[in-house]
């Protein structure tokens, strides 16, 4: 498979982001883009400190926000829009309202077929951050990773209006699935969908993951003991993107959260 043009332009908005300009004009690249975007920069350092805008844009808290302790309550792994939630119909589950998309070409060809049933008629969660976001995220509950699988693939935007007008989006563009177990033994997968100008989808834990890069083959990662706690910041998106959640049936009660805007550390779901 050759490389998208969407990949290219990432990349060559990659570079641009991650040049450091002289100390005046950093300041100005970043004050304008806080001040165009939005930004809500009260958790964070000044937005003068970053010394590029990839800097700005995968900023850390400067404190960690409190979240619960206790191991029933899934917490956002990120601050997004929730663009839908609900319960998987087999494996089908919404894109957005009136498109859906397969959960089994989601996960792609390195799961089995056992693997991809068993989160059929569970449940799943989309969240959109967009480029005014904080930019990390973090594991939602104490967990096992069993497997990383790194898909190369397109760079769509995945806004709204792309949402509506591109079928299968998720399953076209750049991916990392995750595939996790939760204290109780039950799998769920997380999903971080790459995006347009989206350089790079860090994942701390495999640094060989190496996305919007030359890859074009799929990379697969099994672990035997990896285990990660509820909080842990496990990477970051370079600018805007999309995580999917897709969960064993009976392991998650949501919230109605359909439209609504979720933080990192609140408490989104319970986790059975």
């Amino acid at each position: 498979m050759s490389r998208h043009i969407t990949s290219a332009i990432s990349q060559s908005f990659g570079k641009f982001a991650n040049k450091e300009f002289p100390t005046w004009f950093q300041k100005v690249v970043n004050s304008s883009y806080v001040k165009l975007m939005g930004l809500d920069m009260s958790e964070f350092h000044s937005p003068s400190t970053y010394k590029s805008l990839n800097a700005l844009f995968t900023r850390k808290l400067r404190e960690d926000r409190k979240y619960s302790l206790d191991s029933e309550a899934f917490i956002s792994p990120c601050d997004s829009l929730i663009s839908e939630c609900g319960t998987l119909q087999e494996d089908y589950a919404l894109q957005i309202k009136g498109m859906r998309y397969s959960s089994d070409e989601l996960l792609g060809e390195h799961f089995s077929s056992d693997e991809k049933k068993s989160i059929h008629d569970g449940e799943f969660i989309n969240f959109y951050l967009s480029p005014k976001d904080y930019h990390r995220y973090h594991i939602p509950t104490n967990l096992k990773v069993l497997r990383a699988v790194h898909i190369p693939g397109k760079l769509y935007p995945v806004n709204f209006p792309s949402l509506r007008k591109r079928l299968n989006l998720f399953i076209e563009n750049e991916r990392v699935v995750l595939m996790c177990e939760n204290a109780s033994g039950k799998k769920f997968y997380m999903v971080l969908v790459g995006a347009l100008n989206v350089g790079v989808m860090q994942v701390a834990f495999e640094p060989k993951i190496k996305t919007n890069a030359d890859a074009v083959t799929s990379s697969v990662y099994d672990y035997k003991d990896l285990y990660l706690n509820k909080g842990d910041d496990f990477g970051c998106f370079e600018m805007g993107s999309t995580i999917v959640i897709l969960a064993q049936k009976g392991m998650l009660e949501f919230k109605e959260l359909t439209g609504k805007n979720v933080k990192y550390g609140e408490t989104i779901a319970n986790n059975v």
